[in-house]
């Protein structure tokens, strides 16, 4: 019976090089000199810091513009709220999504039920969904469904097998 994988995964690689680049740039403009910008990785976030909420949302924009470079779904991004740090200057947390949390894989489910063709079943595995058929057109016309609807988060098509 023909299958396939709906999963929400983040290239760590992309997101860490896009980061490098980001902080490189944000040494070398001219509108960041003196402010004293961060941007720093950790494992499952991004903490971005400048001397005002104003540079903060400009360091925001510099790191959205490398990421969408990278191919890095801007949908994966959390921003926190804007924090004080010390000496008057602001802090922001942004999570990174990874994984389709279970409220998430129920709304993905019922989607399924609602538009996809008769006998396209879906399981929830973990942090993914198995999608199954009884033939590969009606797969690929629910993969085609899912991309054309919006879920908040970056999906992808994995391990399609006949």
């Amino acid at each position: 019976m023909p299958s396939f994988d709906v999963v929400s995964e983040v290239d760590m690689q992309e997101v860490r090089n896009a980061v490098d680049q980001a902080r490189r740039e944000l040494s070398t403009r001219f509108d960041f000199k003196g402010t004293d910008s961060k941007v720093d990785l950790t494992e499952d976030s991004i903490d971005l810091e400048s001397a005002s909420e104003e540079r903060l949302k400009a360091v925001g924009q510099v790191l959205e513009e490398k990421l969408v470079r990278r191919k890095v779904s801007l949908k994966a991004l959390d921003y926190g709220k804007v924090e004080e740090a010390a000496h008057n200057r602001a802090r922001q947390h942004v999570a990174l999504h990874v994984g389709i949390n279970d409220e998430k894989a129920r709304e993905i489910g019922r989607f399924l039920k609602e538009s996809a063709p008769k006998g396209v079943a879906h399981q929830v595995q973990g942090d993914q969904l198995r999608v199954t058929g009884k033939k590969r057109d009606d797969l690929q016309a629910a993969i085609a469904k899912l991309r054309e609807h919006d879920f908040g988060i970056p999906l992808q098509f994995t391990n399609f097998r006949d």
